[in-house]
């Protein structure tokens, strides 16, 4: 064990025995479920190979953006409520685990479901039969299942349900408080202690077979993934035909309900939207002609924009200045962020690129924001911050596909 497994103001591994352990829980989507059971009572076993992550936790600062998350932290430490560990053999022995490790996908497009497997295998020596099994992220179809097949070939018997986390980024800890859980449960046995588990935090359960609800996880972010291609498609087209898509989609959603949710276009990105349409176009054998076009128009989009930019200008006198490099708004997350695409792409195009960004703090390559203004001939809107809205751009043109800029001069 490492020296995060040791008592460490007041909240070790060695002092007390957890009620649950999440496996992972320093992560994304470990932390506000960890958070959310601390805040209902509950004694949370913060089980995670990134000592970085820990370590913070530790120290009550939170490694990333989480909204009204640090207030929680505080109290759970105070209250004594969180133990970190940082190695399989510290999980509890006792009470579910929660494992937040999903299917990732290879250089391929085809799920990896091993990561998985690997996982739980590293786990088996330390917990006991008849323990509940949750998993927690994205699976491939089927996985749940399989998983259940790959515990009795090892001749162990665990109750293994999966409840799908559907939280947006950033907003994790308000979003579990307010939203229903789906829980799925390989047993009778399994459904029930799951059901009663996420009863703690969540004001209402649905409940599906497990192959449903990981088809549930996959079908939502697939649909928001192809939500955003038609928007980003219709932009494009109107776009071409020299007409302003931001005024035509305000007037078609100006008191019609039926378009009220048509998303404004932009970069759809992350590290979730992609991948589980990725995952759902594997499964149906990449027969899921959506999804396809979905990944085309959205991965393309900052491919357009670079194409139209080229057409205008030389770009090869021309230093262009990146505005936001996390994947979306007010979040300080990179993970399969476009802004880099157009950072890469542009490498081969234009003289320099600068970067700028208020929240990621990762980049080295960051500059100040009046600092890339002051130096770009011309500037790309890639996330849309509002801390960007009503800044002075100095009348340098700037590509909005967002449409949130205030008194920008803005290529059309």
């Amino acid at each position: 064990m490492s020296i995060l497994d040791l008592p460490a103001r007041g909240t070790g591994a060695g002092a007390r025995r957890a009620d649950l352990t999440v496996v992972g829980g320093a992560g994304h989507v470990g932390i506000p479920l960890v958070l959310s059971f601390a805040a209902r009572g509950l004694t949370v076993n913060v089980n995670d190979l990134n000592l970085d992550n820990l370590a913070a936790l530790q120290a009550g600062r939170l490694p990333f953006i989480e909204y009204g998350a640090e207030d929680v932290l505080a109290t759970a430490l105070r209250e004594r409520k969180l133990m970190f560990t940082s190695s399989p053999d510290a999980v509890s022995k006792s009470g579910p685990i929660v494992i937040t490790i999903g299917t990732p996908v290879d250089e391929f497009l085809n799920p990896e479901r091993h990561v998985v497997l690997n996982c739980i295998d590293s786990l088996l020596p330390h917990v006991a039969d008849g323990q509940l099994l949750v998993l927690r992220s994205t699976l491939y179809p089927g996985t749940t299942d399989a998983v259940v097949t790959h515990l009795k070939r090892r001749r162990r018997d665990l109750k293994v349900a999966f409840c799908p986390e559907r939280i947006v980024q950033g907003y994790g800890i308000e979003e579990l408080s307010r939203m229903p859980q789906i829980v799925s449960g390989t047993t009778p046995e399994a459904l029930k202690e799951a059901t009663e588990l996420f009863r703690v935090i969540a004001p209402e359960i649905v409940e599906l077979p497990p192959i449903e609800a990981e088809f549930a996880k996959l079908f939502g972010n697939a649909y928001r993934y192809i939500e955003f291609a038609a928007t980003n498609q219709f932009y494009l087209i109107a776009q071409a035909a020299g007409v302003d898509y931001q005024r035509i989609l305000k007037a078609m959603k100006h008191n019609y309900p039926r378009a009220k949710n048509i998303p404004k276009p932009g970069y759809a990105a992350g590290p979730c939207l992609m991948k589980d349409t990725m995952q759902l176009s594997a499964f149906a054998r990449n027969e899921f002609s959506l999804g396809n076009a979905a990944m085309l128009i959205n991965e393309g989009l900052p491919l357009h924009v670079i194409g139209d930019l080229r057409r205008r200008y030389d770009l090869g006198k021309m230093t262009v200045g990146l505005l936001g490099m996390a994947f979306k708004s007010e979040v300080d997350d990179v993970r399969a962020s476009l802004s880099y695409k157009f950072k890469k792409v542009l490498k081969g195009f234009a003289h320099d690129i600068l970067t700028t960004d208020p929240f990621v703090t990762v980049d080295p390559e960051l500059l100040a924001l009046d600092e890339v203004i002051e130096r770009s001939d011309i500037l790309i809107l890639c996330t849309p911050h509002s801390s960007y809205k009503s800044v002075d751009l100095r009348g340098k043109p700037v590509v909005d596909v967002w449409g949130v800029l205030e008194n920008a001069n803005l290529i059309s």
